[in-house]
């Protein structure tokens, strides 16, 4: 209640503060940001027994109810030809390989475990996905437009608030085995389309998401403050 001044890294988290009473022109949304690495070392396909040629769909986040990555399996179980790694370690992992054992998709779905090397999975991935159930924003999807991949997202409230559909990003409901099975089918086997979301989600990015940008956003709050 004594702050002059509040910082939403979300435009629903500004919303709220206004909702709850403080001024609008208290509050400042400004966007979090994107690291962009380069790549050290690139990774081979083989060395997770996916094929050069099949569609990849990546997807990133802590093994977790809330990432969905049981509702991204049972909708790789229905397309055959995708394959799918998911890099990251969590308290799911156990129920996940009991899925993917269950479906009998363990050729085809790599759960790869914690990584340090996120600039090279993008670069051997096809396509980015990121299928939430509760997602208050959600740094993967800049990632990926920031590596120029195409996206899919659930509608959670992070994305929800910024992919705009068929745009930069196909958009699907949360758990959603379906209609999330239909956009993946959509975009592994649409190249157009792929480059149309690629490049569209680059330019979201270096228009709004650099570290550049959101520095600049602060410093001119500061100011403004000062």
């Amino acid at each position: 209640r004594a702050a002059d001044s509040f910082v939403a890294i979300t435009p629903d988290i500004a919303r709220y503060l206004a909702g709850q009473g403080v001024p609008e022109n208290k509050i400042r949304q400004i966007n979090n940001f994107a690291e962009t690495e380069s790549v050290t070392m690139a990774l081979r396909r083989s060395d997770f027994n996916t094929p050069e040629n099949a569609p990849l769909l990546l997807a990133l986040g802590r093994l977790h109810k809330a990432k969905a990555f049981d509702t991204l399996i049972k909708a790789l179980h229905g397309i055959p030809d995708v394959y799918l790694w998911i890099a990251g370690e969590g308290p799911e992992r156990k129920n996940l390989e009991k899925l993917i054992e269950e479906l009998d998709v363990k050729d085809r779905i790599k759960l790869l475990g914690w990584r340090n090397d996120r600039a090279a999975l993008f670069q051997a991935c096809d396509m980015c996905i990121f299928p939430s159930r509760y997602e208050p924003f959600g740094t993967v999807f800049v990632q990926a437009w920031a590596q120029s991949k195409p996206l899919i997202v659930s509608d959670a409230a992070g994305p929800r608030q910024y992919v705009r559909a068929d745009e930069d990003g196909l958009v699907v409901s949360i758990d959603d085995v379906e209609a999330m099975k239909n956009a993946i089918g959509k975009l592994a086997h649409n190249k157009e389309l792929q480059m149309k979301l690629a490049e569209n989600g680059y330019c979201r990015y270096r228009q709004e998401f650099t570290k550049e940008k959101t520095i600049q956003s602060y410093l001119e709050l500061y100011h403004s403050l000062l």
